[in-house]
Order: C-alpha cells, then sequence, then structure tokens
C-alpha cells in the first residue's frame, strides 16, 4: 500500500504546477483544471515521493509539483511497474500507460542540477474511473 503525499494542478502546460488540497479525477479524460487533462494516454502524472527525497538530498531543494507532476505516491518504485498496472484511490481508478519521457527542452531544474528526474522516473496514467483524491489518502496496485 503507498500513501498519496501531494496532489499537483497547472491550467497552462509546460511549468511547475501548484499543491493544492485535493483534486477531482474525470474518467477518460484526467484532473480537472489541469493542461493536461485531455482525450490521450498521459491524463496524469506520477512521481515517487522517495526519487523526490533523494535528489533534493543531493541539494535540489524543489517543491512538490516541480517536476510538473501531478500525484506523488510514497511506497512504490514506479518505474518498476509494468504498462497496464491499475492503481486504486478511493473511488479512483489509474491505469499506467507511459513510463518516463523526452525532455525537449531542459528545464528549470536541469540547468540548475544538471539533472532532472521526471524524464526516467515519471509515469503516466489514464484515468479509468473518477472521484476525488488528496493527500494522506492510501493508494494500492490493484488487479
Amino acid at each position: 500500500m503507498g500513501t498519496i503525499k501531494a496532489v499537483c494542478t497547472s491550467e497552462i502546460k509546460g511549468i511547475q504546477k501548484t499543491e493544492t488540497d485535493s483534486i477531482i479525477l474525470e474518467p477518460d479524460w484526467g484532473i480537472e483544471h489541469d493542461a493536461h487533462a485531455g482525450n490521450w494516454h498521459r491524463q496524469v502524472s506520477l512521481l515517487s515521493y522517495e526519487k523526490i527525497q533523494e535528489f533534493n538530498a543531493r541539494g535540489a531543494g524543489v517543491a512538490n509539483g516541480a517536476f510538473g507532476e501531478n500525484i506523488i505516491v510514497e511506497g512504490f518504485d514506479l518505474k518498476s511497474l509494468p504498462i497496464g498496472t491499475h492503481f486504486r484511490s478511493g473511488d479512483v481508478l489509474l491505469e499506467l500507460t507511459q513510463i518516463g519521457k523526452e525532455c525537449h527542452a531542459h528545464c528549470a531544474i536541469y540547468h540548475k542540477m544538471g539533472d532532472c528526474i521526471m524524464p526516467r522516473e515519471g509515469v503516466f496514467c489514464k484515468v479509468i474511473e473518477g472521484g476525488r483524491i488528496a493527500p494522506g489518502d492510501h493508494i494500492d496496485i490493484v488487479d
């Protein structure tokens, strides 16, 4: 079992996301009022809390949402999970659709640290069943 540590959104693509109290996920769409919502395979991005902590231990000092991630999850090595993995948090059901992504333009984090973890550690999901999630909620891998 994992725990949701933070949820973040942005209405504009290509910028850091802002931490919020909760998010509403809509089936086959993504997060309400998030720039990446739409009918495609990368509706929601997840990043491991542990990987962010390791990166910050190297002096990065990044805040939640800085990598453009929507949901920060503690308890799973997300990039090691197979495509098609399902996550359940309350009413919400997510399906893992992509691991990592190509970074076309290096972000501010990359310029500061010479590295960015999102392209190799971040994963992307589609929303299968919607609902509200918030920090502190549990998240599980389900069949």
